[in-house]
């Protein structure tokens, strides 16, 4: 069997220092890389090297015009290929700047093959560049970083998802020390991650420690809005939170909101905070639970999904029982799981303008009163976003 750790980051030069760190202190380690800067040329360049340098390399052709999807199509059997060969240790997968952890991640996992174990996930990250990262609306196509022509990801939102996936941060300061700021906003951002210096002595055995397969479905569930407590909001730390002028603000309602109220809001709600994520439900769509995923002064709205309240009983048996168990710990007696759960995480957090803001913009006593007839009737304003015209 041959253990898989992937190791990720938008920080080239810290991702690069934690593996080189890996190849010198783990015996026969082989890192795998696809590099997607020649994917405008129809290929992605595959490199396989150990500590002595260079063993491998080759190109493989895009698929379907995406190089992620070359990269799934060409990882598994090259990871099989080296597992086959019986004369390494571990196996490392440095991912490319952009490409986020938890797809390749559940390709490597679900992969059928028994002789490759996914046994860990790494972000990289070098602390000074956190607050520039979280604060970049820029595409990742205008940063010469997309990852397939029709990538719509920004910097910001990209970067956000690569830290909170994984259960392991690895920290690699470059020329520019991070200051307190910089590890307070890290430390609130991923309060359940361990963090680890690359140069430190436990660094190698942080990562490579564990021989039990990586955890896909709890690392999916703790990046789902419909999990109970999002990731600022556990027993590691209380709100409200300040540290280093770092702050953490939980706002959580059982009311719904306002269509209109809380549209008109929008630009100032998601510029309000360097990170913000969660779920809300809308009067207008008491049925439909909504992700909130703001970073870089840009908010993303979804679907994810019904709330388990608007399911029949016979629809709950093919809900995961950690969605369940997420859902009971909140239920209102009314409303269900149906509940407004909104973090934001900045430095010089504005806990009282963002409480006033979202207070206003919850139904009255009176439209609440009128009840979800008259809810549904409000005139909608998420349309574009949740409705958008092909």
């Amino acid at each position: 069997m041959l253990p898989v750790v992937i190791v990720c980051g938008l920080h080239a030069d810290a991702r690069r220092a934690a593996v080189d760190r890996l190849l010198s202190a783990v015996p026969g380690s082989v890192v795998l890389h696809h590099d997607l800067t020649t994917a405008e040329d129809g290929s992605v360049r595959r490199t396989v090297r150990e500590r002595g340098g260079l063993l491998d390399s080759g190109q493989t052709p895009l698929v379907n015009d995406c190089a992620c999807c070359a990269l799934r199509a060409d990882l598994v059997p090259e990871l099989v290929r080296l597992a086959g060969a019986g004369t390494h240790r571990l196996a490392v997968v440095e991912l490319w700047d952009s490409v986020e952890p938890r797809s390749m991640a559940e390709v490597i996992a679900d992969c059928g093959h028994e002789e490759v174990r996914l046994t860990g996930v790494v972000t990289v990250v070098d602390p000074a560049l956190l607050l520039p990262c979280l604060g970049n609306g820029d595409d990742l196509a205008e940063v010469g970083l997309a990852a397939a022509p029709g990538d719509r990801r920004t910097v910001a939102d990209t970067f956000a998802r690569q830290l909170e996936y994984p259960t392991l941060l690895a920290l690699a300061e470059g020329p520019e020390p991070g200051d307190a700021e910089d590890h307070a906003l890290l430390a609130q951002l991923t309060p359940g991650a361990l963090r680890v210096r690359v140069e430190s002595e436990g660094f190698p055995a942080a990562v490579t420690g564990g021989r039990d397969p990586f955890d896909v479905a709890a690392a999916a569930a703790r990046q789902h809005p419909a999990s109970a407590r999002l990731p600022q909001d556990t027993e590691h730390h209380p709100d409200p939170v300040e540290l280093a002028g770092v702050g953490t603000f939980v706002w959580r309602r059982t009311r719904p909101f306002h269509p209109g109220r809380l549209y008109a809001a929008l630009e100032d709600l998601c510029c309000a905070a360097a990170r913000s994520r969660g779920r809300f439900w809308l009067a207008d769509r008491p049925d439909t639970l909504l992700s909130w995923d703001a970073a870089g002064g840009a908010l993303c709205v979804e679907s994810a999904g019904p709330w388990l309240a608007a399911l029949p009983d016979a629809a709950w048996d093919l809900v995961p029982a950690t969605r369940r168990a997420a859902a009971a710990l909140d239920w209102h007696p009314e409303h269900g799981d149906r509940a407004q759960h909104l973090v934001f995480t900045s430095p010089d957090l504005d806990r009282d303008n963002l409480r006033a803001v979202l207070d206003s913009c919850l139904l009255t006593d009176a439209e609440y009163a009128a009840g979800p007839d008259a809810w549904r009737s409000l005139p909608p304003a998420f349309d574009a976003l949740l409705d958008p015209v092909s």
